[in-house]
């Protein structure tokens, strides 16, 4: 039986290239999901919400496929931070995560069509950010590369170098846990090997 086809609910070009790393050629199908019409407090149930919502989006979409949703946020001192809205945000929440550890949670949620099944997990990671200068904040904000990330920073970019430790799952961080997406997919009954292109 020939495996169903493998789509990627997210625009995020990180999540793509790390499935692509690891021999997974997906569709990409952006669910654009208003993501304001979720308000939970709770990052780690917000997450899993939000991913599930988008993978929903796309499955409209299809009918023999396999859909994964993701989602991103940064806690930091029980204060929730998705992508900022500018680049004074982006340099006021860098002031505050300096120094600190915050909690990155990514919500995945799988929804097998073929088998009418959903899987929806929460990866953790925790995340020790250095204790940058005012200069460096402003200087890396005035790259773009923040305002493009939850919690304002690129783990695989620039921001690599404002993290002093991680505590989990570093691709979890990238935005999509690699082992944690085999897990649901031993869950639903397929090996990681069988989408290797």
């Amino acid at each position: 039986m020939l495996n169903p086809t493998f789509v990627l609910a997210s625009a995020s070009p990180a999540r793509r290239r790390l499935l692509q790393t690891a021999g997974i050629e997906s569709v990409v199908k952006v669910s654009d999901f208003d993501e304001s019409q979720v308000q939970i407090n709770d990052p780690g149930e917000l997450v899993q919400v939000l991913a599930l919502r988008k993978a929903e989006t796309v499955a409209e979409q299809f009918t023999e496929a396999l859909i994964l949703g993701c989602d991103s946020v940064l806690a930091v001192n029980s204060e929730i931070y998705g992508k900022p809205e500018s680049p004074e945000q982006a340099i006021t929440r860098w002031q505050k995560m300096r120094g600190q550890t915050g909690i990155l949670y990514t919500g995945h949620a799988l929804i097998d069509q073929p088998h009418n099944k959903t899987l929806v997990k929460c990866g953790i990671t925790e995340v020790k950010f250095a204790n940058v200068s005012d200069r460096e904040i402003t200087a890396y904000v005035a790259t773009g590369e923040p305002l493009k990330c939850a919690g304002c920073f690129a783990l695989e970019g620039k921001g690599g170098l404002f993290v002093e430790k991680l505590v989990g799952c570093h691709t979890n961080v990238i935005g999509l846990s690699l082992p944690l997406l085999r897990n649901m997919l031993i869950e639903l009954g397929y090996t990681v090997t069988d989408f290797w292109q």
